[in-house]
């Protein structure tokens, strides 16, 4: 795929100046120790080269347009995966393949919300990930509303042959996910025959927000989905002013056999200690409504960008640097279980592995996990990124498809830090790429590029 220049690099350039000016006097900035003088040279080159051009945010975009969305079992993946190889191919990767998982194949199938009655009436909704279905007619019942699992459990007389909406204010997601995935399992247990929950995200113009539920052992699997923030806010309305409320809920969502499904692999192959690697990537597959541009087809190009431009400028750092698009992230997690399990034996070679999964936004830094002797390393480092201002290094830097080979091997582990709102779009229809900025791509691919060529090229490994 041609790039296509955003605007000439003199242009560019003096629009990072204006977006990104020098940070306050009134913040000091960590000052760069002598060591890392040696690399500012490649590290300012790898910045100007990714700010030059919209490449990343151009690719990102054909990745949405072409395939849209990425379900795993979908064709749309299978196809996104070979276009991603034949790509690094064309980039001038090194070592590219597809390292083969057995993904579950999950179907949304056409569905439904109405309330029933006098005057019926749709509502927006999205079935959950993992949902059964319904019978062909729909479950229909009345609506009991709680706010959480103690009014549930509370209200227990009164569950069995409802419909149960857990009406839970967004928080963090953390806190209120919970909810989406044990709600089900919560309400079946009482004898609920439907389970709905508030959308899992701040109030987005009547988007739902779908998302993985996890059906506990033992208990009534029954059929569950999001609706907005706005009809949860409705539907609690009516309730507390005594209305009985009767909704009918259509899903035709089932499970397939596993499909077939792959990790996308390329290298920069390090020239000196190839053994030795430092893994970048995203997952490729998203939620089946808009395009996962958010999440996460940005954090895979972002990632995959890093070795791209190293190639560009015949950066070839003493270690491997690798990149992956993992597979199944969203319903499963076997892309990243896949790959501790096949690599198993070098993890402990493995320098230390990022991860992109919160969005590309104006990028602010790293989370980072890993010893206090190698936390100080990679705040040296960062002080390279303090001209575009994503040098902060934040607690945590283990994500979900790292996170088997991680917690498996004791491997430092970083993330990509931004400052957007992610869950506005995160799971939704809206998730799309006219939600990120050219610029913010940019920034983010040069950011993880100098982070990771860096702990490729030091004479003494992260530890």
């Amino acid at each position: 795929m041609p790039y296509m220049p955003l605007l000439r690099p003199i242009a560019l350039a003096l629009v990072a100046l204006l977006q990104f000016p020098p940070p306050s006097t009134d913040v000091p900035k960590r000052a760069s120790p002598q060591w890392i003088a040696t690399y500012r040279d490649s590290a300012n080159r790898l910045i100007g080269e990714a700010v030059a051009t919209d490449a990343a945010w151009q690719r990102l975009a054909y990745l949405g347009d072409t395939f849209g969305s990425r379900l795993s079992g979908s064709p749309n993946l299978e196809a996104a995966i070979k276009w991603a190889a034949e790509e690094m191919q064309r980039d001038g990767l090194e070592n590219v393949h597809l390292e083969p998982v057995k993904v579950p194949h999950w179907v949304r199938g056409r569905e439904s919300l109405e309330i029933v009655g006098r005057i019926p009436q749709p509502l927006v909704m999205l079935g959950l990930g993992n949902s059964v279905g319904t019978p062909a007619d729909g479950v229909e019942g009345d609506l009991l509303v709680v706010r959480s699992f103690e009014q549930l459990d509370a209200a227990r007389d009164q569950v069995k042959g409802r419909i149960v909406l857990f009406n839970v204010p967004f928080t963090n997601y953390g806190e209120t996910v919970r909810f989406r995935a044990e709600g089900p399992s919560r309400a079946g247990a009482l004898g609920a025959i439907a389970m709905l929950v508030r959308s899992v995200g701040p109030p987005g113009l009547r988007t739902p927000h779908t998302g993985a539920l996890s059906y506990a052992e033992g208990q009534p699997k029954i059929p569950a989905a999001a609706v907005s923030v706005e009809d949860a806010a409705r539907l609690q309305r009516m309730a507390d002013r005594g209305t009985t409320v009767r909704l009918r809920l259509k899903m035709e969502a089932q499970f397939l056999a596993d499909a077939d499904s792959a990790n996308v692999v390329g290298e920069i192959r390090g020239r000196e200690r190839p053994e030795e690697v430092v893994v970048l990537g995203g997952h490729f597959d998203s939620w089946d409504v808009g395009t996962g541009a958010t999440d996460d087809g940005a954090g895979c190009v972002v990632t995959w960008d890093a070795l791209r431009l190293m190639k560009k400028l015949n950066l070839r750092p003493r270690r491997t640097v690798r990149v992956v698009l993992w597979t199944n992230e969203e319903n499963g997690g076997r892309g990243g279980q896949a790959y501790r399990d096949r690599h198993l034996h070098e993890l402990a070679n493995h320098v230390m592995m990022l991860e992109s999964d919160s969005g590309v936004f104006s990028p602010t830094g790293f989370g980072f996990t890993g010893t206090d002797v190698a936390r100080a390393k990679v705040r040296d480092i960062a002080t390279l990124l303090a001209g575009i201002h994503a040098d902060a290094i934040g607690a945590n830097g283990v994500e979900a498809d790292i996170g088997p080979s991680v917690q498996q091997a004791g491997i430092p582990a970083m993330s990509l830090e931004v400052d957007g709102n992610y869950f506005l779009v995160h799971h939704t229809p809206a998730d799309t790429v006219d939600k990120i900025r050219p610029l913010d791509m940019a920034r983010a691919s040069a950011a993880i590029a100098v982070m990771a060529y860096v702990v490729a090229e030091m004479p003494e490994r992260l530890k």
